[in-house]
């Protein structure tokens, strides 16, 4: 549920979900529901603020996508390149790592801006073949 208003939901809002809820409560600076109490029933928990594990938060595609779209000397953007972005994103966490707090990499993370620039300028240029790259940085 994508409601984007703080605190609509309580703990028994979230213990009332699916076995195994997922909960992205991703209002910023107060989320739907708090994370604390949101983790108390929900398997995984993610929220966009950085004092609680799994942040989602914009900073962890754009540095990538502009980088890639740079490189490919794209003048468009696309369903695909933002679906290869997050592609990306999800192939930097590895296998092994995955767990309840860490579905997504640290803002932190140093592999992530160079897979998501890949990534987009790859699909830049399936996008359109013409497109003469420029030098990666």
């Amino acid at each position: 549920i994508g409601v984007s208003a703080p605190n609509v939901l309580d703990g028994e809002d979230v213990a009332r979900m699916a076995k195994d809820a997922i909960v992205f409560a991703l209002a910023n600076p107060d989320p739907e529901v708090d994370p604390a109490i949101a983790r108390q029933t929900a398997a995984v928990v993610a929220t966009g603020r950085s004092d609680f594990p799994n942040q989602i938060n914009n900073v962890l595609v754009f540095p990538g996508v502009f980088r890639g779209l740079l490189d490919a000397a794209s003048r468009t953007v696309n369903t695909e390149m933002m679906l290869a972005a997050a592609r990306a994103l999800a192939e930097v966490v590895l296998d092994d790592e995955v767990n309840p707090n860490y579905i997504i990499p640290s803002v932190f993370n140093e592999k992530v801006a160079g897979a998501v620039a890949g990534a987009v300028r790859n699909a830049a240029k399936a996008a359109d073949p013409a497109v003469t790259a420029a030098t990666t940085v």
